[in-house]
């Protein structure tokens, strides 16, 4: 176990020990604002159960699980435990193949079941009139394919799971494991009383962004078994940012709610703001703030909470150099103007074509932003749409180990990812001949990356499809083959243009976007800085460079006005712009614990200060504009 484990026991820490310490056991939801320390208190109780029912339970053969939402967070989670085999701890996706891959039949149903859905769909279409002649031709392929793949499922020996599906090949992806596993759960009380009888224990982190569906079957477990089991759920409903996330966990009858206010990362200047932020949804307001011991005395750390409303003109580069400038005088630290990892400066941006432009990456950005439906644009926030799944989590760690010579990282890539090297091919094939057949196809892969080469994202999809390098996501092998799909969400249209413009993109803007999604330029997303803190954080809030409708600080602070669309939903009580923003706004804040500067770029400053000032979210004192910053930095200038 790792020094969280000593950590100073919370409120909220000694009111769980108590709620795993009844009997019957009973399920708990815990809230814990940003910064309160959620993942000690969940790993402070993992240690408790170790500590007090390891041995019963190793005795049944019984396991605690812990289900959070990133790899990264996984692994995290495992070094606090100690890699202990009492405890199994899995994202999502994982948990979730554990439990259903024994039920191999029930998968063969429902894959069948799916191509059968898309069947039908494509048919729908095909026989509406209105339906155009190039849409017709794509759902015919569609439709071929689909018949293939059903042809193909009586060969399928055992469906397995990889990143992206591949019926025919029996491949389950990420998507057809988060429907199939509640789906199953919700239709056999059978596997609901194993899961709990395997799990008696089951934690889930990061609750406010999980799937919904998940949350629902994980309850019926709850209630289909009723004693003996405790589900608990961690998290902050605050800091709900992804769409799909079931935000708030309603209680169940006889749960326990247990609150955890603290806040032990931000400085009280950024505290306060942070706490008027929340005051307008939930209500909970953070207490203590980091503290800091100067000779034998633990004291508040104060530390800097400032606003600063600049024009939206096309000077917002330099804008944002004066205020890094302003702020390395104003605050005696010079690191504010450096971009090197050890001065842990952290430029906060929604969607920020500067940062793309500098960084390499202009016509990928574009591709998946411009003109793209929400879930694409949702995912290149984070790199989780599910056209950079296979570059992000395979691919370009394959060409990084690869150029690094490190064979070993190369071959674990391979087999975790190449169908040529499952259990079923290699039986069948001389395994000497295909280990040859790789080695010499990763160079040339590594090659298409090269920033002279010319190779698009297309053609790297191609390479990798047909030298079967790894399985691709179901919906590729449609762009690759007929140039788009004939899919038939609503947002059809759009995504077809936006997948056909990603993959006419140049394979080297990976690289700039890479060192942009992995935190390797002092830009990072809004979205991905989630968990995280820094001692300098600046956001940049900039309506008209993010034209990204989920979110509008102009209608959040009052500068600009709502539609009809956003008053209906704040009429009919679902979420609105107004709460995904607000939400958003109180994860970037509440991740400085030393520094926040606050950058909003508007049309109209004298307006946007009026409004701001009245919402008093940030002292008077502390809102500046560009005269002032003109003053300190460059006394008498003027800029253009």
């Amino acid at each position: 176990m790792t020094s969280r484990i000593g950590q100073p026991d919370t409120h909220a820490d000694q009111a769980l020990r108590q709620c795993l310490d009844q009997q019957p056991l009973t399920s708990f939801v815990m809230v814990a604002g940003a910064g309160s320390g959620k993942t000690t208190s969940l790993v402070k109780a993992l240690a408790h159960l170790s500590a007090t029912r390891a041995a019963a339970l190793r005795r049944r053969g019984q396991r605690i699980a812990c289900i959070t939402y990133t790899e990264v967070a996984v692994g995290e989670i495992w070094g606090d435990v100690g890699n202990d085999s009492l405890f199994h701890v899995s994202t999502i996706h994982s948990f979730l193949w554990t439990v259903v891959s024994p039920f191999q039949q029930d998968l063969r149903r429902w894959v069948a079941g799916r191509i059968q859905e898309k069947i039908a769909a494509a048919q729908e279409r095909l026989d509406n009139p209105r339906t155009r002649a190039n849409t017709r031709e794509t759902l015919a392929r569609d439709m071929e394919r689909y018949q293939r793949q059903t042809d193909a499922l009586a060969s399928v020996v055992r469906f397995t799971y990889g990143t992206g599906s591949d019926y025919a090949k029996g491949i389950l992806g990420h998507d057809d494991i988060l429907k199939i596993g509640p789906a199953l759960i919700e239709e056999r009380p059978l596997l609901r009383t194993l899961i709990a009888n395997r799990f008696p224990f089951i934690f889930v982190d990061e609750s406010q962004d999980t799937s919904p569906t998940f949350i629902a079957a994980l309850r019926q477990i709850a209630e289909t078994v009723g004693q003996g089991f405790c589900l608990g759920f961690f998290g902050d409903p605050m800091q709900k940012i992804y769409t799909t996330g079931a935000g708030p966990i309603l209680l169940g009858e006889g749960w326990n709610e247990i609150t955890k206010p603290e806040n032990f990362r931000c400085p009280t200047s950024v505290l306060a703001v942070v706490n008027r932020i929340r005051a307008e949804d939930d209500g909970l307001q953070q207490t203590r703030g980091r503290t800091i011991e100067r000779d034998g005395i633990v004291g508040s750390v104060v530390g800097s909470a400032r606003l600063f409303i600049l024009p939206a003109d096309g000077q917002r580069t330099e804008r944002l150099a004066l205020v890094r400038q302003w702020l390395a005088t104003e605050n005696h630290d010079p690191l504010w103007q450096s971009d090197d990892d050890d001065a842990d400066v952290r430029v906060l941006v929604l969607v920020h074509r500067m940062a793309a432009r500098r960084l390499g990456f202009p016509n990928l950005y574009a591709a998946l932003n411009d003109q793209a439906p929400p879930s694409l644009k949702d995912g290149l926030l984070d790199g989780t749409a599910w056209v950079l799944r296979p570059f992000m989590t395979f691919v370009l760690p394959l060409v990084i180990a690869a150029r690094a010579g490190q064979d070993f990282d190369v071959m674990s890539a391979l087999r975790s990812n190449c169908p040529l090297l499952g259990p079923d091919r290699l039986s069948d094939q001389n395994a000497p001949a295909m280990i040859a057949r790789l080695r010499a196809d990763v160079p040339r892969l590594v090659a298409m990356f090269e920033s002279l080469a010319g190779t698009t994202v297309r053609q790297v999809l191609t390479f990798v499809h047909e030298r079967e390098l790894m399985s691709l996501d179901d919906r590729f092998v449609a762009y690759l083959e007929g140039g788009g799909a004939a899919a038939v969400e609503e947002e059809a249209g759009a995504e077809q243009g936006a997948v056909n413009a990603f993959l006419d993109c140049a394979a080297a803007e990976f690289w700039g976007y890479r060192e942009y999604i992995e935190d390797q330029s002092p830009f990072a997303t809004q979205q991905g800085v989630k968990g995280a803190e820094f001692a300098r954080v600046l956001v940049i809030l900039d309506d008209e460079e993010g034209d990204y409708n989920l979110f509008s600080y102009g209608k959040y602070f009052g500068i600009s006005p709502l539609s009809a669309t956003d008053q209906k939903h704040l009429d009919d009580g679902t979420d609105s712009v107004l709460g995904r923003t607000r939400r958003l706004f109180y994860v970037c804040c509440s991740r400085a614990f030393q520094d926040l500067a606050v950058v909003l770029f508007v049309p109209d400053v004298a307006a946007a200060r009026a409004a701001i000032e009245a919402r008093a979210l940030f002292p008077a004192i502390d809102i500046y504009d560009l005269p002032a910053l003109v003053a300190l930095n460059a006394p008498g200038a003027e800029m253009g």
